[in-house]
C-alpha cells in the first residue's frame, strides 16, 4: 500500500538516511578545551574513539573532569551540527522542504 501513497519516496529516503548513517560514523570530530590539552575524538554517529589528556593536568581531578565534560559537550555539539547540515543537504537533494525531518 504504500508503493500507492508515495512508498517509493519514503523507500529512497529510508535509503538516503542509511547512506548518511554511514558517512556520519566514517567522520571524524574532535571536541577539545584548555587549549586542546583535554580532546575527545568521536566519530559523526557520536562514538568516542579516543580520549587525549595532557599529563599536566592528571593532579587536579575535579579540574579534569570538568573539562573532560566541556570536551565531550563540544564533540557532541560538533556531531549534531554535522548530521543537521547532512540532514539538510539530504533533504534538498530530494526535493524535500527544509526541517521536515
Amino acid at each position: 500500500m504504500l508503493d500507492k501513497l508515495g512508498g517509493g519516496m519514503f523507500g529512497a529516503l529510508g535509503d538516503q538516511m542509511q547512506k548518511m548513517q554511514a558517512d556520519l560514523e566514517r567522520q571524524e570530530i574532535e571536541g577539545s578545551v584548555a587549549g586542546g590539552k583535554v580532546r575527545i575524538k568521536m566519530n559523526g554517529a557520536q562514538h568516542v574513539m579516543a580520549v587525549r589528556i595532557d599529563p599536566v593536568l592528571m593532579n587536579d581531578r575535579e579540574m579534569l573532569e570538568d573539562l573532560l565534560a566541556a570536551a565531550l559537550n563540544d564533540a557532541v555539539r560538533q556531531s549534531k551540527e554535522l548530521a543537521a547540515q547532512q540532514t539538510a543537504r539530504m533533504m534538498a537533494s530530494m526535493g524535500l522542504p527544509p526541517g521536515m525531518f
